[in-house]
């Protein structure tokens, strides 16, 4: 690299430093073109992101009379509605090299890096707002399955609330999840279009905070018991050592469940490795027992079989327990729109990690995927008498090119 280069890319580089870690992943892609690209601007992007810096200060050289034209169309391609941050602040930093490269060589290049320098500055303030919202509520979400309901967060501030806190731990300590899904609610997030509305008119949140079965959604004094995020007391909602067990006890006793406190380890709530509530550990030891129904002509609809699935890789297989899963939730709420009812549904754990199949309840509501052995704990080669065995989609069969 020769010392005129030096100043032309390395000042330009070294404040976006930061910006670039997020964005080196667009090195592997092709050059981001748009329909009014130019040869010009597909031959600068190709050095810039190779550091060929000879030939881009060759191609600078060159062009003085294009360079203008060129600086201003990548600005306004970066500007775009339709386009990520990361894919923005690579045309905004590529903007900011061509137009030193502009000032560097000609002489012309001050007002335009005024004025990139502004659109960086303001892009990176932006995303520093966009990454303290996303971070606002993370410690309110802490305990697997709680979630912040914000959908309706302007309105909510006009009335001086704070948005709700969730506690899905909370009530699945009272509640099988059968009780609410899919009845009441629809087990997918944004899906249920929760409102206000519709909780006074008993329904979602209504049917049982009704004042009868939990405090009514219609009583003033009562709204920041649910009005919590971000506010003092919602510690006890996602801090394992801040949870009223008194509280939990007095409610499960008077809608007929059970928190028998004197049955918690240390008298602490079991967690697994991971620090998430270990539910089949409560369960087995009878520290908890919820209720199964609003409904006294519930019947229980439980499934005693068992799925082998066998790995394709090192680790081992997963034996899938029909009895522990229809225990918490009806069928209906995995078949048939989660799992279709043969046994071909093309499980992959790169799809469950995207919220298919297990994903649909696992790493959001029950434990994460983190836990390997939790489901792969059944040695290769061993046979489960009764057991079905998961066959999945059949592979498609590669064409051979001729030789």
């Amino acid at each position: 690299m020769t010392p005129s280069m030096k100043q032309i890319d390395l000042p330009a580089l070294l404040p976006l430093r930061a910006v670039l870690v997020s964005t080196l992943l667009l090195f592997l892609l092709p050059a981001i073109c748009n329909a009014e690209d130019t040869p010009f601007r597909i031959q600068f992007i190709t050095n810039y992101k190779t550091f060929q810096f000879k030939a881009q200060e060759e191609l600078l050289k060159e062009n003085k009379d294009i360079l203008p034209g060129e600086i201003r169309s990548l600005i306004d391609d970066a500007m775009s509605d339709d386009i990520s941050i990361g894919q923005r602040m690579f045309l905004l930093d590529a903007a900011n090299a061509m137009a030193n490269g502009y000032q560097h060589y000609h002489g012309g290049g001050k007002k335009l890096l005024r004025k990139i320098h502004k659109l960086i500055s303001n892009e990176l303030e932006k995303e520093k707002q966009r990454n303290a919202e996303l971070m606002k509520w993370k410690k309110e979400e802490r305990f697997l399955g709680n979630f912040v309901m914000k959908t309706h967060e302007k309105e909510m501030e006009q009335q001086g609330l704070a948005p709700v806190i969730y506690p899905h731990w909370v009530h699945r300590i009272w509640f099988e999840c059968k009780v609410c899904h899919q009845e009441i609610f629809i087990m997918k997030r944004w899906r249920n279009e929760i409102s206000q509305e519709k909780i006074l008119a008993g329904k979602q949140c209504g049917v049982c905070h009704d004042g009868n079965t939990a405090f009514g959604a219609d009583e003033k004094d009562k709204c920041d018991l649910c009005h919590l995020a971000g506010r003092p007391g919602s510690e006890r909602l996602h801090k394992a050592d801040a949870v009223d067990h008194q509280h939990i006890k007095e409610v499960a006793k008077r809608l007929g469940a059970e928190w028998n406190i004197d049955k918690l380890p240390d008298g602490r709530i079991p967690v697994d490795r991971f620090g998430f509530i270990d539910w089949l550990t409560l369960k087995r030891d009878g520290i908890f027992k919820p209720v199964e129904s609003l409904n006294g002509d519930f019947h229980q609809e439980v499934r005693d079989n068992q799925i082998l699935f066998e790995s394709k890789s090192k680790v081992n297989n997963v034996l899938f327990s029909h009895n522990v899963h229809s225990s918490w939730i009806r069928c209906t709420s995995c078949h048939p729109e989660v799992f279709s009812k043969d046994l071909k549904n093309n499980v992959k754990m790169i799809r469950m990690s995207k919220g298919q199949y297990c994903g649909h309840c696992h790493g959001k509501v029950s434990f994460t995927f983190a836990d390997c052995k939790r489901c792969h704990s059944q040695e290769k080669g061993v046979r489960f008498e009764g057991a079905l065995m998961h066959v999945g989609k059949p592979r498609k069969k590669r064409k051979r090119k001729d030789s």
